[in-house]
């Protein structure tokens, strides 16, 4: 088993990244089609504006095969920070580490384009992600119950500031 952490976009990453997603959520909060169609969306526009001067976007490869991702999308970074998205692995990798070297590639790329700030959206009841966050230096700035994703749940906002 070969781990491969690449940068840059890789033909069908996005539709892999998007299946991660959608099947991850929806065996885990019943999130659907409008949770789908949001990722696939929202990748898609980040991936055709992707600009290696502000943003980043990792895979993690094990055998030629997408098995997680992370983004950061510093389009905004001066005016809102950095914001960390489509972080994900493959249930087969979940414990392995594999998570804690996608997030180490993000926040390298972070701190070498000096982000003094870098957030992320989630929801409470991601103990193993929250822990990692967590472990990054990101702090829960925000909580409050919302439908975003296709069904409600409590919605959080991490930060992590440049110290």
């Amino acid at each position: 088993m070969s781990l491969i952490v690449h940068k840059g976009y890789l033909p069908g990453s996005i539709g892999r990244v998007v299946d991660l997603h959608a099947r991850f959520y929806s065996d885990l909060v019943d999130f659907g089609l409008p949770f789908e169609t949001k990722v696939a969306r929202e990748l898609s526009e980040f991936c055709e504006r992707y600009d290696d001067n502000c943003d980043g976007f990792w895979l993690l490869l094990q055998d030629g095969i997408v098995e997680g991702s992370i983004a950061i999308d510093g389009s905004k970074a001066n005016q809102n920070g950095a914001h960390l998205r489509w972080f994900i692995t493959s249930d087969k990798l979940r414990g392995t580490g594999a998570g804690t070297a996608l997030l180490t590639a993000a926040m390298d790329f972070c701190q070498s384009h000096q982000y003094r700030c870098v957030y992320l959206c989630t929801f409470d009841g991601l103990g193993a992600a929250r822990h990692l966050y967590e472990k990054f230096g990101f702090r829960l700035v925000h909580q409050q119950q919302g439908k975003q994703w296709g069904s409600e749940v409590s919605e959080q906002r991490f930060e992590r500031n440049a110290s």
